[in-house]
């Protein structure tokens, strides 16, 4: 592999892995501040997708759906979450897990009524469809660099938002010990509205921005919702820097296991998973 294509493979290498961060980030916070086991989180990806789909062809600009449709599923995630996953809070991850399962079928029952089984696209905007050259001979997407540039920054803003705010302490505080929260007068139902709806949109922009080079077709989120899981148990059950962490090494060993291992290169993501486990067997950064 000469040094060109190294730099192609790095970079989509760290595009894939902040894209799947945005998926894991959700997860991970509502699995780990809520307690809520959430299988239909990959139906918010296929969400956002589909979003992104409609609402680019009805406005014409892919960068206006992904502003509306970003406050379109956070809307959405708060109704889901007044009207449904409230309910769950208490019970067991045996029945949340029915829950959740149950909804992939009915988010997919409904994308097939709304959308069709056929296979569609975003397409890039004018301003992001060049490639920067890297030699003479090759040149890398303007839009890839640009999906990276916004999970980057929603990184950055969900880390400040988490480690450095009010409504960051209630969080972590909620999470720690709900009870006790509670009791200081804390409103730790509208807090964990507030991060449902959060994972929501953070999942429905991934999905949104993915549109356009992964294409909008049926269960692209149960597709994507594995290899999600995998980031979570390496990061740590609740740790927003361990599923960013894990979510760039599995873009790495996924994306070179590929150019450099086709044979096996399924499997490899799930033999770091295990040798992550046997040397720490709660996840890297385990809350």
């Amino acid at each position: 592999m000469d040094l060109a294509n190294f730099l192609i493979q790095l970079l989509n290498s760290v595009q894939y892995g902040l894209l799947l961060f945005m998926l894991a980030a959700g997860l991970t916070l509502i699995f780990g501040i809520m307690d809520v086991v959430n299988l239909a989180h990959g139906s918010f990806y296929m969400l956002g997708a589909y979003l992104a789909y409609s609402l680019s062809g009805a406005f014409d600009s892919l960068l206006l759906a992904i502003l509306v449709g970003t406050i379109l599923s956070v809307l959405f995630g708060l109704a889901l979450e007044r009207l449904l996953f409230r309910h769950f809070y208490d019970r067991d991850h045996l029945d949340q897990v029915l829950l959740t399962f149950g909804l992939i079928y009915i988010f997919e029952e409904l994308r097939s009524i709304l959308w069709g089984d056929d296979v569609h696209g975003a397409k890039i905007p004018d301003l992001l469809s060049a490639s920067i050259p890297l030699t003479e001979t090759m040149s890398y997407p303007v839009y890839r660099l640009f999906m990276s540039g916004v999970c980057i920054v929603l990184a950055i803003g969900l880390y400040l938002l988490i480690s450095k705010t009010r409504l960051g302490m209630k969080i972590r505080a909620g999470a720690f010990n709900r009870e006790m929260t509670e009791s200081l007068g804390i409103n730790i139902k509208l807090i964990h509205g507030a991060v449902f709806a959060l994972g929501v949109g953070l999942a429905a922009i991934a999905g949104m921005i993915a549109a356009p080079i992964s294409s909008v077709y049926p269960n692209m989120g149960s597709q994507v919702l594995i290899t999600c899981f995998v980031v979570v148990v390496i990061g740590g059950i609740g740790s927003v820097r361990g599923a960013l962490i894990a979510a760039l090494l599995v873009g790495l060993v996924d994306t070179f296991g590929k150019v450099l291992l086709p044979q096996v290169a399924g499997m490899l993501v799930y033999i770091l998973m295990a040798a992550v486990l046997l040397w720490k067997p709660e996840g890297m950064f385990k809350q």
